[in-house]
């Protein structure tokens, strides 16, 4: 029977209400249909970006799952009544899907990240977890947003012949790389993990737990590498509160008409 995926709407992008056993449920749902299609890990940065980008929001609502990574996603939905939604988090769905599927024998391959911290991730994955099937990996030369992938890269992921394929590309460029790539790659499922085959590899700190559960990875992530996410963090962030406010007016005022 197939799972139904309830979304909800967040300033115009459809959010789904899901959780990690959920998630990985269609996951295995959609490998054994043979179904193509594609997970976008958002958390508010692509909420954000989504405002001034149509294209990009249109690439996330035609995914087959958009998951909430993020806790103010999370209480947003809670605040909405959505009882059963839990942040959705790429490194935690990457290794709870992968220690699943030992059992199963899913195939797994893994795009993105550079030489080092792809080799490191396959090392350690082979380590923590020796029955999962890893059938090939790469790792691309700078790729922009939009950029379309060689033809050879995209052949030698088919004879591999995944069930998933994991993308950590970063966001937009993972979400716009899967769903320009869907119709010619013959996997099931695509999933954008962003910095997850970092996290898990070493070659970056990963907040800690209680940083995770309280809303204040950003400000972890931040202090790590202002240079590169300032932006994202003190930028993105003070939009996305300023959108929120704006749409809690407008919907106010539709209200009162």
């Amino acid at each position: 029977m197939m799972a139904l995926i309830e979304n909800f709407d967040i300033l115009g992008v459809h959010v789904a209400v899901t959780n990690l056993q959920f998630t990985c449920q269609l996951i295995e749902q959609w490998i054994r249909e043979r179904r193509k299609t594609y997970i976008c890990i958002s958390p508010v940065s692509t909420i954000v970006d989504c405002q001034g980008d149509a294209e990009y929001r249109k690439i996330i609502n035609n995914a087959g799952m958009a998951t909430p990574d993020g806790m103010p996603l999370v209480w947003i939905g809670r605040l909405r009544g959505k009882k059963n939604i839990r942040r959705t988090y790429g490194p935690e769905l990457l290794l709870t899907f992968c220690q699943l599927s030992q059992a199963n024998g899913y195939r797994h391959y893994f795009y993105g990240g550079d030489p080092q911290t792809n080799s490191q991730l396959i090392e350690r994955l082979k380590n923590c977890l020796p029955g999962i099937r890893i059938v090939g990996n790469f790792a691309p030369p700078f790729i922009g947003v939009g950029e379309l992938e060689q033809d050879d890269v995209l052949r030698r992921i088919n004879d591999a012949q995944p069930d998933v394929l994991w993308v950590g590309l970063g966001s937009p460029k993972q979400d716009y790389w899967m769903h320009h790539h869907r119709d010619k790659l013959n996997v099931p499922v695509m999933v954008g993990v962003g910095a997850a085959f970092d996290f898990i590899a070493g070659t970056k700190p990963q907040a800690p737990v209680w940083m995770r559960r309280s809303g204040l990875e950003w400000f972890f992530r931040l202090c790590c590498e202002p240079h590169r996410l300032w932006k994202r963090y003190l930028i993105g962030n003070t939009k996305f509160i300023v959108y929120l406010i704006r749409d809690m007016f407008k919907r106010t005022t539709v209200s009162y008409d």
